[in-house]
């Protein structure tokens, strides 16, 4: 047990430890680590604080000067990634393709092991209730809100894993949200879940079998819309593959992401500058979410041998900034570029680009041809604000716009500052094609309801951020105005898990893993 003065001193080092912080603007580890030392010295301390307790003394105006890396919460909630056991790709292995069991690094599918993300998963021995846990006490560490998170899984083709393993994943992930909020006496709701897999992995029953478990949206691994390119990999599916599962998920209301890769064998820039045209105006394809990752030739890889042989002239950092420019001067402002290449660090990478600030790369080209890029990702409210960009409440406005996409209707729906062009929140609203859930039969769906700005704890405001102002409850009293004007009488919502309490406050109830409504009742 620790003596009363003992604790008042581990307090006081604390408040000192925070405020030296802030009056001196320290940023780096190190020389935290080194003040942290000092200071506990000087309280004759016999443990060093952890950050979190350093943070726990700070008036909130402190906490938010010693915030680190705000950008991990700047979109209104907290991404945890969890990564399966490595295993075998069902349909063998593409050529670019550095992971799997049988590797040179023994890693899951698609990863060489070394990112931050297979860091920690190997480290946890792929235990998913361990990485979370281990996630969220990151996150606690360098001051973030964690009351929202949203569950990635990854780690290759998580629906050919057999059910009992997607079951155990999902329920060990869920399991550790809960009791590292119980700890702490806190709620951790888990408001989205991605899956991320292959176009032929991600049909009916695969689907079926997501929304059992959670999910909220798949990320499919499409990596171009040229069969021949696609063949020219041993991918194992085709463009037709992609339409499908595209169609199919967005018919079941999920939200839709897909990683593409320029740079590819048999790809030229006039070829990926066509994928892209196609990707983003194609009604076929038109998806919510992109991840661009450049070709990399990594060794070990068949790639890898065709480039020593000649057979291969990998992508190089112009082309890949020539391409991706382009993609961004002509995205569409529904589409949110989430990921600009592949977190592998450079020493494992053989041939292609290697810089790691490729995003920022691309967006001073951009700037330079007189353009700027109107995705989610550029315009949001909390990315904005830590680039000094508010958005201002007299500026705001309501709009709406409308596209066909894989045989239905997609209304944006969202609040913008139309003046500076901030994106404030939005909800993607679809008049299916032909969904395949009963649940959903004569229902309008509701696949994405966002708000940006900072993560806020629940029922908490703070100053700079837009969550908990009303703007999910109008936008969605929106999509309900829209829904019987085009005589639907239901409407269904693609909730996550710890949100479904939400949405029955404004009268939906859950049907399978949808929370609907009846508009017929409240005409």
């Amino acid at each position: 047990m620790v003596a009363k003065g003992e604790a008042r001193n581990y307090e006081l080092a604390c408040k000192e430890i925070a405020e030296v912080i802030a009056e001196n603007g320290i940023t780096r580890a190190e020389s935290i680590n080194e003040l942290k030392k000092e200071i506990s010295g000087k309280y004759v301390l016999h443990t060093i604080p952890r950050n979190s307790d350093v943070l726990k003394s700070c008036s909130e105006e402190l906490k938010e000067k010693l915030k680190r890396k705000r950008i991990r919460t700047a979109s209104g909630v907290a991404p945890v990634a969890v990564m399966t056991s490595p295993y075998p790709c069902p349909h063998g292995k593409c050529i670019m393709c550095p992971g799997g069991p049988d590797s040179d690094f023994a890693s899951p599918q698609s990863y060489v092991g070394k990112e931050p993300a297979a860091i920690r998963a190997a480290q946890q021995g792929f235990d998913p209730y361990q990485q979370v846990k281990v996630r969220l006490h990151q996150l606690e560490e360098i001051g973030h809100d964690f009351e929202k998170v949203d569950l990635i899984l990854m780690g290759g083709t998580l629906t050919a894993r057999t059910p009992d393993y997607q079951k155990w994943f999902v329920k060990k992930c869920l399991e550790a949200m809960k009791e590292f909020g119980d700890v702490r006496g806190r709620q951790i709701r888990n408001t989205g879940m991605t899956f991320e897999t292959r176009p032929d992995y991600a049909k009916e029953e695969e689907i079926d079998r997501m929304l059992a478990l959670g999910a909220t949206k798949v990320e499919l691994g499409v990596q171009h819309v040229n069969n021949e390119i696609l063949r020219n990999i041993s991918r194992g599916h085709l463009v037709e593959d992609s339409v499908e599962a595209n169609r199919k998920a967005r018919d079941s209301a999920l939200k839709v992401g897909f990683h593409v890769m320029p740079g590819l064998p048999g790809s030229s820039i006039k070829e990926d500058k066509k994928m892209f045209e196609r990707i983003l105006y194609d009604s076929r394809f038109k998806p919510d979410y992109l991840k661009i990752y450049p070709t990399l030739v990594v060794k070990g890889t068949r790639l890898y041998d065709m480039w020593k042989k000649g057979e291969y002239k990998p992508i190089c950092e112009e082309e890949a900034i020539e391409i991706i420019a382009y993609a961004k001067r002509i995205i569409p402002k529904w589409v949110r570029i989430q990921i600009i290449q592949r977190d592998i660090p450079s020493q494992y990478i053989e041939a292609g680009v290697k810089k790691s600030n490729l995003r920022q790369l691309v967006m001073e080209r951009l700037h330079e041809m007189g353009y700027k890029c109107r995705c989610i990702r550029c315009r949001e409210a909390g990315l904005s604000f830590l680039k000094g960009r508010v958005a201002d409440d007299e500026n705001t406005k309501f709009l709406s716009e409308s596209y066909e996409a894989c045989g239905g209707t997609e209304y944006f729906l969202s609040y913008e500052d139309v003046k500076k062009d901030i994106l404030i929140a939005l909800l993607r609203l679809r008049f299916p094609f032909a969904p395949h859930r009963e649940e959903l039969r004569n229902a309008t769906l509701i696949r994405d309801l966002h708000v940006y700005g900072e993560l806020v704890g629940l029922g908490e405001r703070k100053a700079h951020s837009w969550q908990h102002r009303g703007y999910g409850a109008r936008l969605l009293q929106k999509a309900e105005e829209i829904t019987l004007d085009n005589e639907y009488s239901r409407i269904a919502v693609m909730s996550g898990i710890g949100v479904r309490e939400y949405y029955e406050r404004f009268g939906y109830k859950r049907e399978g893993p949808f929370m609907v409504k009846n508009l017929s009742y409240s005409k």
